[in-house]
């Protein structure tokens, strides 16, 4: 039996014993733990039982072939039947493997989303803008709800920075890869003669906390309010209801002016604040992680340029894995799934090579 086979052995083992003990009336507290390791489990395993039973029907089948007793058209069907057989054992196995990897626990939460305007002045707040609204649209085509927390408005439009919370399941898992400098080719609309520039914006994502994900004590915390600013009308009030918190131990400070309500505000920068915190704990505990961040796809290092927009030839090109597509007029319209599948894609096969060394 190879090692991978031992592995799945004892998980379906494992398995065994959950479902054993789940019927042997446990007490409330143990039935609760059981059951979110049960629940846990399960999938696996009936990617382990699928594998298993595709194993056995090409056992059957080999077995039949090797016989030279077969009748001639029962050889002739299981010999047609063999390269289908090989190929869904094979892709079982690979959906097995994915399954073992280590899995990021934050892969499953919310996000929160900040883009900021880099090198580039102007074109570069416009371009900021560009990016909010493309990742905007691809979370209305999966169904997730986009709420601004902060906002910075640029004089000629476009965002000196933007900050919004992304709520749905598995949101964190498809944006992770995002974070990195975003780099724009294009005339601007500032531009005369026509010359294309190149300008950037920042991207950084961060699971959304919870909670019971990260504890923050009142006493760290110095909480300021001053009059809300902006571009006028609705943005501005007369009253101090705008927030800005700041974490003494980290020296983290966070604001938040979009509603005229203070404890509103309030709320918002606390969860800006504790997914902030939460991500630097991450880092922090993760040593490997921050150890291979350079290295793997989605480190999440903002300094990194990770993907060009050019738009004279309608090109986008991720140099973290070579990708290069020419339907940006689509990805800037939230057509981002070609984009997020391939980085989800290469980065699988990373730790599955990994795993396997």
């Amino acid at each position: 039996m190879t090692p991978f086979d031992a592995r799945l052995e004892a998980l379906l083992d494992r398995f065994a014993i959950l479902e054993a003990r789940l019927a042997g009336n446990p007490d409330a507290e143990t039935f609760v733990r059981l059951s979110r390791d049960y629940a846990e489990l399960e999938p696996l395993v009936a990617r382990i039982r699928a594998l298993r039973e595709a194993d056995r029907e090409l056992g059957d089948i080999e077995a039949m072939l090797a016989d030279t007793g077969t009748d001639p058209d029962m050889r002739a069907l299981a010999e047609a039947e063999r390269p289908e057989l090989l190929e869904k054992v094979e892709a079982l196995r690979q959906d097995v493997r994915l399954a073992l990897l280590p899995r990021d626990r934050a892969d499953d939460k919310s996000a929160i989303l900040e883009v900021r305007a880099g090198t580039g002045g102007d074109e570069a707040a416009l371009f900021a803008g560009d990016l909010f609204r493309m990742y905007q649209r691809y979370a209305e085509t999966r169904g997730w709800r986009v709420e601004v927390m902060s906002v910075s408005e640029a004089e000629l439009g476009g965002y000196k920075e933007i900050i919004a919370s992304i709520d749905g399941a598995g949101v964190y898992a498809r944006l992770k890869f995002e974070s990195g400098v975003h780099r724009v080719q294009r005339v601007p609309v500032t531009e005369s003669s026509g010359r294309i520039h190149t300008s950037a914006a920042t991207v950084a994502v961060l699971p959304e906390a919870e909670e019971v994900d990260i504890a923050i004590n009142e006493s760290d915390l110095r909480v300021d309010t001053f009059r809300s600013s902006g571009a006028g009308g609705q943005h501005v009030n007369t009253t101090d209801s705008a927030i800005r918190i700041t974490h003494i131990p980290t020296g983290i400070a966070v604001a938040c002016q979009e509603e005229r309500s203070q404890h509103k505000n309030r709320a918002k920068a606390m969860k800006l604040l504790r997914s902030r915190l939460y991500e630097m704990e991450r880092e922090k505990a993760d040593s490997a992680r921050a150890a291979d961040r350079r290295g793997q796809v989605g480190s999440g290092d903002r300094s990194e340029r990770i993907r060009t927009y050019n738009f004279p030839q309608g090109r986008l090109t991720d140099h973290r894995i070579n990708l290069t597509l020419y339907k940006l007029p689509q990805v800037m319209e939230g057509d981002l799934d070609d984009v997020v599948d391939a980085l989800i894609t290469d980065h699988q096969a990373k730790l599955l090579a990994e795993a396997e060394a």
